[in-house]
């Protein structure tokens, strides 16, 4: 898509926008992702209760999913209607009391209790997210702000794990508890906090922005007018409640979705374990190492989204994405191979899943508006999500029936599938009129 390059006064509009949103809906991300997938590290001190196990885990880090599933769209039609300063604010606060909860699981049901709640609690963030990003940005940035965005996944690696593997090492048995009830209770108190904040640091659209003069409003308006009349002309306006689900462009990236979410989740909630089985039985070193292959993709993915933006492809950078991706996690699995070659292995992969979701959010946001972009997006991430339930499942069969490098090959078979349907199956389908 070609674009006329932005004059000097339209590019400070949008460094102040970023400036002024990025930071803020980063931070709440990385709260989100560490509140959780902080399971995966609680695994390490929960093997000591008698009532739970591998195949608890992997049933409890994917229930949570279901929850989502269920709650994801409903979420995001009320967002669009009632404006993501107050909704937002809800889920932060609900997922956080949730996640502290979870240091009273004393049982393999009610672990799965509240895991599931935690994913209702949740449901409707990230799509809320990438809906509100539309509202301040035309579709030339959309893959940048979103891989900025969604560092917040790699960075909350970086952070978090060594965050967790320090707090297990350090908690356990104060006033009686067993660290992993530390681990839940710590971790969830700054979600609280800064989602009580989110509706004094938030407008709703840039109309509502009191800190943009009148004419900066009237140029982010006018953009994204100018937008949604691209859209319509492309044959991809899509603005009604079920004119997402009518469309087969959106069922596809379902699809590639699905593929990718199982490369991030079959990685976040087992990265800890491997690497505590092939490198460390130290968890704060756990931790440490656990970080390199997140930082890496923070770094990858912003580079890949700036360029898929600069040159305006999508399913090339998408679907080469996927495919390293698949090729590392295959890689990774081969028996022998040396503990840092698997670290660094997993790096890779990890770079082409980040970059891979970074940019298909792009695809969707390019069809869809009004209602039809809350519900899509919402029912592409809840469809796209039950992939972090899938993904654990398959792995823990897969290394029970067979052995880990089975289970990394059914993680990179996912990821090239995912890769193929971005790279041939949204081409011809983009050329249907508005189905």
């Amino acid at each position: 898509m070609n674009h006329h390059p932005a004059s000097p006064e339209e590019t400070a509009v949008y460094r102040k926008v970023t400036w002024r949103l990025i930071p803020l809906l980063f931070t709440c991300y990385i709260l989100a992702y560490i509140d959780r997938v902080n399971v995966g590290f609680a695994k390490l001190s929960m093997k000591a209760e008698p009532w739970f196990n591998d195949g608890v885990f992997a049933t409890g880090a994917g229930i949570f999913f279901l929850g989502y599933f269920f709650f994801e769209v409903p979420g995001n039609v009320i967002l669009h209607r009632v404006g993501a300063r107050i909704w937002i604010a809800r889920i932060m606060i609900g997922w956080g009391f949730v996640s502290g909860c979870m240091a009273l699981s004393d049982s393999a049901v009610s672990f799965y209790t509240l895991r599931f709640l935690l994913g209702v609690a949740e449901a409707g963030f990230f799509p809320g997210i990438i809906l509100y990003l539309t509202y301040w940005y035309p579709r030339r940035h959309h893959a940048h702000m979103v891989a900025l965005f969604m560092t917040a996944i790699a960075v909350s690696g970086v952070i978090g794990g060594p965050l967790s593997g320090w707090l297990l090492k350090i908690s356990d048995g104060w006033y009686g508890l067993a660290a992993w009830k530390w681990l839940f209770i710590l971790e969830a108190i700054p979600t609280i906090l800064l989602g009580a904040a989110v509706p004094f640091l938030l407008a709703d659209r840039p109309s509502r922005a009191k800190w943009l003069t009148d004419a900066e409003k009237a140029l982010l308006e006018d953009n994204l007018a100018h937008d949604e009349k691209a859209k319509t002309a492309e044959g991809h306006g899509l603005h009604g409640f079920l004119d997402a689900f009518k469309s087969v462009k959106i069922w596809i990236c379902c699809g590639i979705y699905f593929g990718a979410i199982i490369g991030l989740y079959g990685t976040s909630f087992w990265l800890p374990q491997i690497i505590k089985d092939k490198l460390t039985q130290d968890d704060a070193l756990v931790g440490l190492y656990s970080a390199i292959p997140w930082g890496c993709a923070a770094i990858g993915m912003v580079l890949v989204g700036r360029h898929s933006d600069r040159t305006g492809e999508r399913r090339w950078h998408i679907g080469l994405s996927s495919a390293t991706a698949a090729i590392a996690f295959s890689l990774s699995g081969l028996p022998g191979m040396h503990p840092f070659l698997v670290l660094a292995l997993f790096a890779v992969a990890l770079t082409g899943v980040m970059s891979s979701i970074s940019c298909f959010w792009t695809l969707p946001t390019a069809m869809l508006s009004g209602t039809a972009a809350a519900v899509g997006i919402a029912g592409i991430n809840s469809i796209g999500n039950l992939a972090g339930y899938l993904g654990p499942e398959m792995i823990a069969w897969l290394k029970a029936h067979f052995d880990h490098q089975a289970a990394m090959n059914g993680v990179a078979a996912f990821l090239a599938l995912s890769g193929l349907l971005a790279i041939f199956g949204i081409r011809p389908v983009a050329q249907l009129r508005r189905n």
